[in-house]
């Protein structure tokens, strides 16, 4: 396009989370311990690194010991170590105690904000020179006449609503490089492209979601337990739709606590939001919060396919890491080490591909070095759990226990068989499900949410949750599924409208409330809403999530 400048770059990050700057410190130190000059440049669509990162989230420091050895005498945040493990089964009216899975012990773990980590990560990145530009949003993959990916484009800014330059406008800038590393997270817009290009996804079990909803609050010092990490399963979820909650406390009277729901879920008439909200609500878990103040909400879906479900990861003049590709441990419930430990090694393998001599585009060494590191055997032993509950819960249980207990050597692979916007029931098949009314102390509406979560975008900007078809909402998805949008949705982006007289339903979209989670691209049961970057800095602003 012109009127576009170009920087070069040897190696250009897609992303500022965990696995991005991983990959951008551990090539800064691989250039300063050979002496050699190597460029390496960040870009972050959130307002400022960590500005969108979401996560419980309890943190083992195995790949941090690796990237960062001396990480406590330069203040990471790690601050809470983990103390004591919860596991509790809930009933609408009792919690039960039951031993925690091996996997879900923390000894040696830290209670952190994983927005906070990367903006530490942040600034370890940038004095060893790497440049980090926050506020800009990869809207485009650039290649070469060959076909090979020669780095990304940045959005123009200023564009409006009709897609005309406004007063304001600037056009984007070209980032060249001779690698490009995708470290998007978890449904990205230029991976999901990339998969389609290069045909990433070719003989692996489709990808399949969760949907994660946080709150941080800050409550009774009577009640707080810094070190206390509690999960639980079932109620208020049906034995058939995965997921359970978590429960940290942190320093400071602080609490984490959110809902996970598998978004292979079938009934359309679910809502995460609700169930998280009714969640707050339980006999053992409400006294927590009473008394205390709701500082910070949000939500992000998180790849759950484990092993089975990771794609091809490089191609012509790039690769992919962290969530993007797939990397959560399901049966740990984490995914920022393994994030982190999947950048440093793409970061190793990038560094021995421009350093070598070598002639061709792919750095074909990252998934051979990924292949005999400790993150492959990881999640190779954890294969079979996760896929293991779609039959439901306690036959998922049954097998989760008897993975654990011979170290995850089935002689056999279980799979997912289908993509989760393709699980969903007709409405008519399923039971409705009646919510309670938010009681403004312990549950809230998603309006007040959504305040919480700090989004913001610029008005008069393109749309950037687009339909491929815009008869589609009414014709399939109210008529068969009762517009599952409105449900799915964490930030009430989606609602059906209708004209005085209750007829001439359409779909209305409040793009200014979306909070980057990306569940409506993965949920939509025709695939018909395709989610793409909005102006740069635009989105959430989580403080301390």
């Amino acid at each position: 396009m012109s009127g576009r400048e170009s920087l070069e770059f040897d190696v250009l990050v897609v992303g500022a989370g965990p696995s991005g700057l991983s990959a951008a410190i551990r090539l800064k130190q691989l250039a300063q311990e050979s002496g050699k000059e190597l460029s390496v440049c960040v870009i972050e669509k959130g307002s400022e690194v960590g500005a969108h990162l979401l996560s419980g989230a309890v943190f083992e420091p195995h790949a941090l010991d690796e990237l960062i050895p001396d990480w406590r005498d330069k203040g990471a945040p790690l601050d809470t170590p983990a103390k004591e493990d919860r596991f509790l089964f809930l009933t609408e009216a009792k919690a039960f105690r039951l031993p925690t899975p091996p996997q879900m012990h923390n000894a040696g773990n830290f209670i952190i904000s994983l927005g906070n980590l990367g903006r530490w990560l942040g600034r370890q990145a940038e004095q060893l020179g790497v440049e980090i530009y926050a506020g800009f949003a990869g809207a485009e993959v650039l290649h070469d006449p060959w076909g090979a990916v020669k780095g990304v484009a940045t959005g123009d800014m200023g564009i409006g609503k009709d897609g005309k330059p406004t007063g304001n406008h600037t056009p984007g800038v070209e980032l060249h490089a001779k690698q490009t590393v995708f470290a998007e997270g978890c449904r990205g817009s230029l991976t999901k492209m990339l998969m389609a290009r290069f045909n990433l996804r070719d003989g692996v079990d489709p990808q399949t979601y969760g949907l994660g909803i946080k709150e941080l609050w800050e409550i009774d010092p009577a009640r707080s337990n810094p070190g206390l990490i509690e999960h639980s399963i079932g109620w208020p979820l049906n034995p058939d739709t995965y997921g359970g909650s978590f429960l940290y406390h942190l320093s400071d009277n602080l609490v984490s606590v959110g809902l996970v729901v598998g978004l292979d879920y079938a009934n359309p008439h679910l809502s995460p939001f609700e169930e998280f909200q009714r969640y707050k609500t339980h006999p053992a878990i409400r006294p927590t919060f009473e008394g205390g103040r709701r500082l910070a909400y949000g939500a992000r879906a998180l790849s759950e396919g484990g092993f089975q479900s990771i794609p091809k990861l490089t191609f012509p003049g790039g690769l992919i890491v962290g969530d993007g590709a797939g990397f959560l441990n399901v049966p740990k419930i984490k995914g920022n080490h393994t994030a982190m430990k999947s950048g440093m090694v793409a970061a190793e393998a990038v560094f021995e591909h421009l350093t070598g001599g070598s002639d061709g585009r792919e750095v074909t060494g990252y998934q051979a070095r990924l292949r005999q590191s400790w993150l492959w055997d990881e999640l190779y032993r954890v294969r079979n759990i996760r896929p293991g509950f779609r039959k439901g819960l306690w036959a998922g249980l049954a097998n989760a226990a008897y993975e654990t207990a011979i170290g995850g050597r089935s002689p056999w692979t279980l799979h997912h068989k289908h993509p989760d916007h393709a699980t969903l029931k007709k409405a008519g098949d399923t039971q409705p499900i009646t919510y309670p009314k938010p009681d403004g102390k312990v549950s809230f509406d998603r309006l007040s949410s959504v305040y919480l979560s700090n989004t913001n975008h610029e008005e008069d900007q393109p749309p950037h949750l687009t339909l491929k078809d815009a008869e589609t909402p009414i014709r399939v998805n109210l008529a068969l599924y009762d517009a599952p949008e409105q449900r799915y949705c964490p930030a009430g982006v989606y609602e059906i409208v209708r004209s005085e007289d209750g007829n001439d339903p359409r779909l209305r979209i409040n793009a200014q409330n979306c909070i980057h989670c990306k569940t409506c691209d993965i949920k939509d049961p025709t695939q018909n809403i395709d989610w793409v970057v909005p102006e740069g800095g635009g989105g959430p602003n989580y403080p301390g999530m």
